[in-house]
């Protein structure tokens, strides 16, 4: 089952060089320290898979990135309150320095004996006891006015933490664009930040299942501070102002949104 995942997972990243060969080329204005990000979204539908999941990403998956080069990870779950992906769905962030990182990985982890070893039982489930449903990934580039992923600080417990993951979908690629002008050059990152939101990233799908789309997290110590900010946010004047313009009206068709805590092996 390993190869047949291995080969799987080569065939999107060949893909995928396709997908990035021209913005790459023909992109001049982009910064060349924007980063690119991998979200992977396991699906589990019982805790024995969940467990499964837990135990190959922190003892052999998160170990692989340490020697592979990537310092931080991140692994998120649903808020206990979100009863309908409560238990369901796992999160994993993996930022890369850039494209090649990530189409390198794969070849990485199969000349890693100690992932193969740790990862043994996860990697070679039997198919009739699958350790997880199916999982998504889904590639991003930053963008260019937060062209690096930062790692939020907090002093309250892993448990009370909030990570918030948005998902702005868009009826075409132009209304698309425009959403991601409205975030950069429009000041709604800036909004952000002067509010204290504690982005962690913001970045343009390149590669997943409701393209076009964009995708960003925030951050909070925990839930009262994440309701407060937000009701911040909506009476900001310099959001009004931005929300109002006309050119950025009707630029997000579909939003989806996750309340996430930090697991205990979670890197932030």
């Amino acid at each position: 089952m390993k190869k047949i995942n291995y080969l799987n997972y080569r065939l999107l990243t060949a893909a995928i060089v396709a997908i990035l060969a021209l913005p790459i080329v023909s992109c001049t204005e982009e910064s060349v320290d924007q980063m690119y990000y991998e979200i992977k979204i396991y699906s589990v539908t019982q805790p024995a898979q969940a467990e499964s999941v837990d135990r190959y990403l922190s003892e052999a998956f998160i170990p692989a990135l340490h020697r592979a080069g990537i310092s931080k990870v991140g692994i998120f779950k649903p808020i206990e309150a979100d009863t309908v992906v409560f238990g369901k769905l796992i999160f994993v962030f993996i930022p890369y320095e850039t494209a090649s990182h990530y189409l390198n990985l794969p070849g990485k982890l199969a000349q890693d004996p100690d992932y193969e070893q740790a990862g043994k039982a996860f990697l070679d489930a039997p198919y009739d006891n699958p350790p997880f449903d199916r999982y998504e990934s889904i590639f991003l580039k930053a963008f260019k006015n937060m062209p690096q992923f930062r790692v939020p600080s907090f002093t309250t417990p892993a448990a009370e933490r909030i990570y918030e993951l948005r998902s702005y979908e868009s009826a075409t690629d132009a209304k698309a664009a425009k959403k991601r002008k409205m975030f950069n050059e429009g000041g709604e990152i800036a909004i952000f930040d002067k509010l204290g939101f504690n982005a962690v990233f913001y970045g343009e799908v390149l590669a997943g299942s409701h393209m076009p789309n964009l995708m960003y997290m925030t951050t909070f110590a925990d839930m009262k501070s994440h309701d407060e900010l937000w009701v911040k946010f909506r009476a900001d004047p310099d959001w009004i102002k931005l929300s109002g313009l006309e050119e950025y009206k009707n630029t997000v068709s579909k939003s989806n949104r996750y309340l996430l805590h930090p697991t205990s092996y979670s890197d932030f």
